[in-house]
C-alpha cells in the first residue's frame, strides 16, 4: 500500500477572515509542557553546538527556552542549571539518556533546580524509554519524551503519562537519519499522526527539526504542535557553544562557528565514544551575531501569520488554519 506524507515545503496554509486590527494584540504565549508556559513558541535545540548557558538565559530572556544538551559531564550540566537559576531563570529544562549513568545524572540535575526533564534519545518508542520515564516519575519535575513521528509512538508515550511529546524523526538539516537508515517520517505528516493522539490526553507537542524559517514554524503551529524546537536556524549566532573562527584575510574573510549532529563521527569522538551509529553530520555555519535577531524575525513572521488567519492566539490559530498541497500526487 502506498502512502503519501507531506514535509513543510509540500503546504501552504489558506488565509482566512481576519478582525486582527493590530499584530501586537496577538498572543503568542503557549505550553511548553503540561505545567510549564512561556511568551513564545521557541525551544532551543538541546544539541552541544546549540544550547548551553548563554542561549539558555537569552532564549528565557526573550520568552522562549533552551533545553541543555547531555553531551558533557553531570557536573558540566548541573552547573549550567545553577548558573540559570541565578540570573532568576524560572524555568530551567536539562536532558537525560535512558542508560549509563542517567539515574545519576536526573538525581544531580533535580538536586540543582531543574523543574523539565527531557528524555532525549533518537527512537522514543522503545522499551528503555518507558523505563526511564518510570524511573523520573519518582521526582516532581515534568518529562518531555521523544523523538517520535508515529500515532502508535505517541499513545505510548502518553499512556507512560509524559508532559510533553517531541515529534521528528530525521528531519533535521545535519541529521542522516533517513539516509542511513531509510527510517523517518516526512514532518507535517508526523506531527498530524502524533496530534490525533496527543490532543485526547492533552499533551503538548514540540516540533523538532526541519525548520527553515518562520513560515515552518506557522505550519507546525498549525498543525497542533505547540512549540517548535530549533537547531540549524540559531546555528552560529553568538550565543552558541564554540569558538568563532575566521579564515581568510580582510576584507575577503568569512566568520564561522561549527555545526554538528549529536550522533556526528565529531561528536561522538569528541565524547570518547565507539566511532559507530553514526546518524549525523559535522558542518560549519556563517557567524549570524546575537540571536535576537533571529527570534525577532521568527516572531515577526508568527504575528503576520496569525493575522493572515484571524487568530488572536495559539488555540484559535490551530482550530482555523487549513493548508492546501503544493505538490501533485
Amino acid at each position: 500500500m502506498t502512502k503519501f506524507g507531506l514535509s513543510y515545503d509540500d503546504i501552504l496554509l489558506i488565509p482566512k477572515y481576519s478582525d486582527v486590527i493590530s499584530r501586537s494584540h496577538i498572543d503568542l504565549k503557549t505550553r511548553i509542557t503540561k505545567n510549564f508556559k512561556i511568551k513564545l513558541p521557541i525551544i532551543s535545540a538541546n544539541m552541544d553546538t546549540i544550547t548551553e548557558f548563554e542561549m539558555a538565559n537569552k532564549l528565557y530572556e526573550f520568552g522562549g527556552l533552551g533545553i541543555i544538551h547531555r553531551f558533557c559531564s553531570i557536573d558540566e550540566e548541573v552547573e549550567i542549571i545553577k548558573k540559570l537559576s541565578e540570573k532568576g531563570n524560572k524555568i530551567l529544562a536539562a536532558s537525560i539518556g535512558v542508560s549509563g549513568e542517567y539515574k545519576n545524572r536526573l538525581e544531580a540535575l533535580v538536586d540543582a533546580g531543574a523543574n523539565i526533564i527531557c528524555i532525549d534519545i533518537a527512537h522514543g518508542h522503545h522499551k528503555l524509554m518507558a523505563e526511564t520515564i518510570r524511573y523520573c516519575k519518582q521526582y516532581k519535575v515534568d518529562i518531555i519524551a521523544g523523538n517520535i513521528a508515529t500515532s502508535d509512538a505517541a499513545k505510548f508515550l502518553c499512556e507512560n503519562k509524559v508532559d510533553a511529546v517531541k515529534v521528528g524523526i530525521g528531519p533535521g538539516s545535519i541529521c542522516t537519519t533517513r539516509i542511513n537508515t531509510g527510517f523517518g517520517v516526512p514532518q507535517i505528516t508526523a506531527i498530524e499522526n502524533v496530534y490525533e493522539v496527543t490532543k485526547k490526553f492533552d499533551v503538548p507537542i514540540i516540533a523538532d527539526g526541519g525548520i527553515k524559517n518562520s513560515g515552518d514554524v506557522a505550519k507546525a503551529l498549525a498543525l497542533g504542535a505547540e512549540s517548535v524546537m530549533i537547531g540549524a536556524l540559531f546555528s552560529g549566532c553568538k550565543e552558541t557553544p564554540g569558538t568563532i573562527h575566521k579564515e581568510g584575510n580582510f576584507p575577503n574573510y568569512r566568520l564561522y562557528k561549527q555545526y554538528r549532529g549529536s550522533a556526528s563521527l565529531e561528536s561522538k569522538f569528541e565524547r570518547g565514544e565507539k566511532e559507530k551509529n553514526i546518524e549525523g553530520v559535522s558542518t560549519t555555519i556563517n557567524y549570524k551575531g546575537p540571536v535576537k535577531y533571529v527570534v525577532k524575525n521568527i516572531e515577526d513572521g508568527l504575528r503576520s501569520a496569525f493575522s493572515y488567519a484571524g487568530a488572536k492566539n495559539i488555540s484559535e490559530y490551530c482550530k482555523s488554519v487549513k493548508y492546501i498541497q503544493n505538490i501533485e500526487i
